[in-house]
């Protein structure tokens, strides 16, 4: 099923997002307004599902890598992600057919659409992480078989590299590498595929999923909670749960080889008054505590909501003394096999725990 994506439809891909990118994938605001611009300048983009695609579609993803805390900083233009797609075009001598997220958070939800809005290219219904992760072999497509290179990373500048790795292992610490020097914040294209490898590998709905959340708040009458809920009930996540609410009382961060690392304390308050939250963050939300006691840990989804408006909270913009509710939401089957969790299970991020997926 196709459907066009135009200004309103970013407006709500944004902010659901950016509750499905559990803290990271980027500033949401900038991707937006990049997306929307683009839209307003080209027309409205085809949101396409993965089984649209014909089984030889040339399918390249686009996105922004880098620390969130710089990528609020150095605002893009929206042709460095197209100057990445367009030499991975080149060297592999193929018409791209589509782009697609490599991720479901924040600027990497929206700014493949304003990619597809300037080359006149439709955006796939589905991404490679059903949340945002920090690195790039956190993808579905690699866990499952396909090739992260050749890729390319550019900057504002006007500056592209090209990468071969033999492992995809190897991008990622290439990129990072690459990133880095172009100033902590650079646009990458990467594990162009084949339609039928994106069916196969994709986790498929994620766009409209976000679109859906983000519609659902946007227009909440009353508990942003219970809209939530009502989303992701009927999806192939689970039913999303409130796991905590608080008042901000510790925030640490530190910019370190192209990641923000860090944690949040949250005091409860109400039914959670005297207990303590404590949730370690790489980019994104990783693991949540309460009084050392894990109750949630990646891959599932944990977010933070402003307690009063409901809005979703980046890690980049946690504040001492802010109310927030914490959610957690299972993620799909998909990402939940041992393959998976030896990508992305909590052991992989130096959590001192194993995987227990949320209930329903």
């Amino acid at each position: 099923m196709t459907v066009e994506i135009g200004v309103e439809d970013i407006e709500d891909i944004a902010l659901g997002a950016t509750v499905l990118g559990t803290g990271g994938g980027g500033g949401p605001h900038v991707g937006k307004l990049v997306a929307q611009q683009a839209i307003e300048a080209h027309g409205p983009v085809e949101l396409i599902s993965p089984h649209d695609l014909s089984d030889d579609s040339f399918v390249v993803p686009t996105a922004q890598m880098g620390a969130p805390t710089v990528s609020v900083e150095k605002l893009p233009s929206g042709m460095e992600a197209i100057a990445s797609l367009k030499r991975l075009a080149r060297e592999c001598d193929r018409q791209v057919d589509a782009t697609m997220p490599i991720e479901c958070g924040g600027i990497n939800s929206t700014f493949p659409f304003a990619v597809a809005a300037r080359l006149g290219l439709p955006v796939v219904d589905a991404d490679g992480m059903g949340r945002a992760f920090p690195e790039l072999q956190h993808e579905t497509f690699n866990i499952y078989g396909v090739s992260g290179t050749p890729a390319a990373v550019s900057d504002e500048h006007g500056n592209t590299c090209l990468i071969e790795t033999a492992e995809n292992d190897h991008l990622e610490w290439l990129a990072r590498g690459v990133t880095i020097r172009m100033g902590g914040v650079a646009y990458v294209s990467d594990y162009p595929m084949s339609g039928k490898q994106v069916k196969d590998t994709a986790i498929p709905g994620t766009m409209s999923l976000a679109r859906d959340l983000g519609h659902a708040l946007r227009t909440a009458s009353d508990d942003a909670m219970d809209a939530i809920r009502a989303v992701t009930r009927s999806s192939i996540y689970g039913e999303a749960q409130s796991l905590f609410e608080g008042k901000i009382v510790d925030v640490q961060r530190r910019t370190e080889h192209g990641f923000v690392f860090g944690f949040v304390d949250i005091d409860g308050l109400e039914s959670d008054e005297g207990k303590t939250m404590h949730i370690e963050f790489q980019n994104e939300n990783l693991g949540a505590q309460i009084d050392d006691e894990y109750v949630a840990t990646v891959p599932d989804l944990i977010t933070v909501l402003d307690r009063e408006t409901g809005d979703p909270i980046p890690t980049e913009s946690l504040r001492y003394g802010a109310r927030v509710r914490v959610l957690g939401i299972r993620t799909p089957e998909i990402m939940r096999t041992d393959e998976a969790l030896d990508v992305w299970g909590p052991q992989t991020f130096g959590l001192n725990t194993t995987y227990k997926p949320l209930k329903h």
